[in-house]
């Protein structure tokens, strides 16, 4: 079922990686700039009429206001299925011990006697979390922002999510989906806009009449999402632009076709351009899997979403002549999720290096990461975690040197100041420890 790259006769593991054309998505990002740009500076100018309008354009509801009234959220949180609630706060309570372990704490170094550097970490004082809609309800998604935000410290936080058209209406007064409402109630979260994409990031970035600006802005969603967030980097910080989901297995003749098979469905589930990839040295592992995805995706409930998916340029099986060439293949492909089920699991996956997160041996799906393991599913995508991490807690802290010198460790170290001042032609850097000494400051002219 899925397309194949044969890399076995590649001479080394280096060639097998050039060779491998290990194609993507084709997501033009550029293009939608273009369509997004006036949506983000009408927003900037008219503020929550023009999210109004855009709701009544994009989702066919009529909104009042983009705030949504505290009186929704409890009501969403009463109503809420009690065995969700239930699986909602494991899944919080899991991610808090993990966020929890990650804030980092102040420290200084003496430099010299007298002399300090200190690292403090400070939170982002006001963030936008972005929860997105379509095709899902993604409230894994707010327990997977909100839960690291509130950990880091952050003082205020601002969650917008997409209205809800009521199905068989024409027109309805649209609130995000309840569920999602119910897991910001149970976070404690109580700002929530009815806003999506791109305006929903223009609305964080400008600020509107009922959403004051953030400075930083997480969470995946459309490639107009992503467009906004490059258009508007700069007036406010990003996590990432998300693409499409992707899901890569590393696996040998240990492996259960079933379970990869099942795995590789689970990530082809969220839209037609979600990247399923198989790596393996083994063909009769190969042709099993394939085999088990004919069955299973007949049996699966979004089945045409599922098949346009395994079927796309983006999702194949590389067949490689070792676990050294897979290995080398997986860290090239830089998998927002890797999978290892291999012999001896654990070992081969230490020696990974580029992947958003890991998920290592036949009982570690990345079903579980993105619901209940405690680690963030919010990852890079598109082969960016060669050289970006997922979100975290660091993500919504801010590293600050605080320097601390006496008059005795500035002038010990004041000639060398002085002499790089002078080596880079910039002469007033050095006076300016001069100054401090009455020292005479040399005539220019």
């Amino acid at each position: 079922m899925l397309n194949r790259i044969d890399l076995r006769a590649a001479a080394s593991s280096a060639e097998a990686v050039d060779r491998a054309l290990l194609p993507r998505a084709e997501l033009d990002v550029e293009a939608a700039l273009e369509k997004v740009r006036p949506i983000c500076e009408d927003v900037h100018h008219r503020g929550t009429a023009a999210l109004i309008d855009y709701a009544q354009r994009f989702e066919g509801v009529r909104l009042e206001r983009t705030r949504v009234p505290a009186e929704a959220l409890e009501r969403a949180l009463a109503e809420l299925d009690p065995a969700v609630r239930s699986a909602l706060e494991e899944s919080i309570r899991r991610a808090r011990l993990v966020h929890r372990a990650q804030r980092r704490e102040d420290h200084t170094v003496r430099v010299v006697p007298g002399g300090t550097v200190t690292e403090r970490w400070l939170p982002v004082q006001r963030v936008g979390l972005y929860v997105p809609g379509g095709q899902a309800v993604y409230p894994s998604s707010v327990v997977m922002n909100v839960v690291p935000a509130q950990e880091a410290g952050v003082e205020s936080l601002a969650v917008s999510s997409p209205p809800q058209r009521t199905p068989g209406q024409e027109w309805s007064d649209g609130l995000p989906h309840p569920t999602i409402l119910a897991a910001c109630a149970l976070l404690g979260v109580d700002e929530v806009h009815a806003a999506g994409g791109a305006q929903a990031i223009a609305m964080f970035a400008h600020g509107t009449e009922e959403c004051r600006p953030v400075k930083l802005v997480t969470g995946p969603g459309n490639i107009y999402v992503a467009a906004a967030k490059r258009l508007l980097k700069g007036i406010i910080g990003i996590d990432a632009e998300a693409g499409p989901t992707e899901i890569a297995v590393l696996a040998d003749d240990t492996a259960d076709p079933a379970l990869v098979a099942a795995d590789l469905i689970s990530q082809a589930e969220h839209d037609e351009l979600a990247a399923a990839v198989l790596v393996t040295p083994s063909v009769a592992l190969a042709d099993a899997v394939d085999a088990e995805l004919r069955t299973q995706v007949a049996a699966a409930k979004h089945h045409q979403r599922i098949t346009e998916a395994l079927t796309g340029r983006q999702s194949y099986t590389v067949l490689v002549a070792d676990l050294e060439q897979g290995l080398a293949v997986v860290d090239e492909y830089a998998a927002e999720h890797l999978e290892v089920q291999t012999e001896r699991a654990a070992e081969v996956a230490a020696r990974v290096r580029n992947a958003g997160a890991v998920f290592v041996g036949p009982h570690a799906p990345v079903s579980l990461g993105d619901y209940c393991a405690g680690s963030n599913h919010v990852l890079p995508t598109g082969g960016c975690a060669c050289h970006s991490s997922g979100l975290s807690v660091q993500s919504f802290l801010r590293g600050v040197h605080v320097v601390e010198y006496d008059r005795a460790a500035l002038a010990e170290v004041a000639p060398q100041v002085v002499t790089l001042a002078e080596a880079e032609d910039l002469p007033a850097h050095g006076s300016a420890v001069k100054a401090r000494f009455a020292w005479k400051v040399p005539d220019t002219k």
